[in-house]
């Protein structure tokens, strides 16, 4: 077994009727950007029932029909938040956690540490999160996923993990390794996959290939680290790009 494979995002996604919400981090590989993706799928009417807005440098989660609207818990959330030279990103409404300890000089494992995984029994959906660190023109990022330690929920297993960036080279972190019911955890390391220096390339090869039946909102980023500009790429099954 090669550790050190990077494959195709496409091709791990693909064919997988529902991988929950995804994250992915890493750098471009002309090593010029630090790139992050951030997508939601959803079975019910009510998960399917949002789309993304951006709003300056970070991303908020709406209802696309208010009306429609059951239950905001859980699926109500900003996934993307900015403060100083970090950004945050995560699939729940552990992203203000985060951003509050930031604020308050601690760090991202403290404000996990009062978190655990979503209240949803059966499934007991992991939470996922992830944060980018700039300085000196590069950056070091972690992700995070908190799970149950059992079918009960029982206790919470934390882990991180922590990286430097390579040149092409990303991490990807989602919340399910397939459907089921109830369904199944995501297991393992994040998965190494491929980061092209084309945003759209990289965008398309994501919202392509997640399931058509099942996919709602993709947000993904590129920021340059030598200038700071950013090139933001927005898709919502919900009213189109």
């Amino acid at each position: 077994m090669n550790v050190y494979k990077t494959g195709n995002i496409g091709e791990l996604i693909k064919g997988n009727s529902y991988v929950g919400r995804g994250i992915v981090i890493g750098k471009s590989a002309d090593g010029k950007k630090a790139v992050t993706a951030y997508f939601i799928m959803g079975r019910s009417e009510n998960s399917r029932n949002r789309v993304f807005i951006e709003k300056g440098d970070e991303v908020i989660i709406n209802a696309y029909d208010p009306s429609k609207l059951a239950d905001p818990t859980l699926i109500i959330y900003s996934p993307i938040r900015k403060i100083g030279n970090s950004l945050i990103v995560t699939n729940g409404d552990q992203t203000d956690t985060i951003y509050d300890f930031i604020k308050d000089g601690k760090s991202f494992e403290s404000a996990l540490e009062t978190r655990e995984f979503e209240p949803d029994a059966p499934n007991l959906t992991p939470r996922i999160s992830g944060i980018i660190d700039f300085n000196d023109n590069d950056f070091t990022y972690k992700l995070s996923i908190l799970k149950s330690a059992d079918a009960d929920g029982t206790a919470c297993n934390r882990y991180t993990f922590s990286y430097a960036p390579i040149a092409g080279v990303g991490q990807f972190i989602h919340t399910y390794n397939c459907d089921g019911n109830p369904i199944p955890t995501f297991t393992g390391e994040p998965e190494r996959v491929n980061i092209p220096d084309d945003i759209d390339k990289f965008t398309d090869e994501l919202w392509t290939n997640l399931d058509e039946n099942n996919k709602v909102s993709l947000y993904v980023r590129y920021i340059d680290l030598e200038s700071g500009k950013t090139e933001n790429r927005l898709i919502n099954k919900n009213g189109g790009r």
